[in-house]
């Protein structure tokens, strides 16, 4: 018989904690519709806050340009909670909800820890975006008065 999976809280929290720290240095100021463009390699990427809540900012990371035919753009919607310092990916590309863990096999063909995977992927990518991203700044030289 086939054992349960049962994912380590600790072990995730920690790579929740560290999102959490990484995504506030890339977060646009803070206002609902806000976005920022990174660029990683030769992809396009778009962080946009998607909702604000007195404990919660809701963001979206949209990859906005095709890296090869044969890899999707793909979408994530993350949470970030402020009152724990905790940043969670809460759906990929928009699909539903995703669960804490899933039986295998299952219909959908989830892994049995997509959640953690998710999350470590997002810390990745995070990680990828600080090191190696790069961001257009809009500065205006003249400081407008010209």
């Amino acid at each position: 018989m086939q054992k349960e999976y049962i994912q380590s809280l600790p072990k995730y929290i920690t790579l929740c904690e560290r999102n959490y720290l990484r995504a506030l240095k890339l977060l646009p100021e803070e206002s609902l519709g806000n976005s920022r463009e990174l660029h990683l390699g030769a992809a396009s990427y778009q962080i946009r806050i998607d909702g604000i809540a007195r404990y919660t900012t809701d963001i979206a990371v949209v990859q906005k340009q095709q890296i090869s035919a044969h890899l999707d753009d793909f979408a994530l919607s993350v949470r970030l909670y402020h009152d724990a310092k905790v940043a969670e990916v809460i759906h990929h590309d928009f699909h539903q909800r995703i669960k804490p863990s899933y039986r295998y096999p299952n219909p959908d063909m989830h892994h049995k820890d997509e959640k953690y995977q998710l999350n470590a992927f997002l810390a990745d990518w995070l990680m990828a975006c600080l090191e190696s991203g790069r961001v257009p700044l809009n500065w205006d030289v003249n400081n407008g008065l010209v």
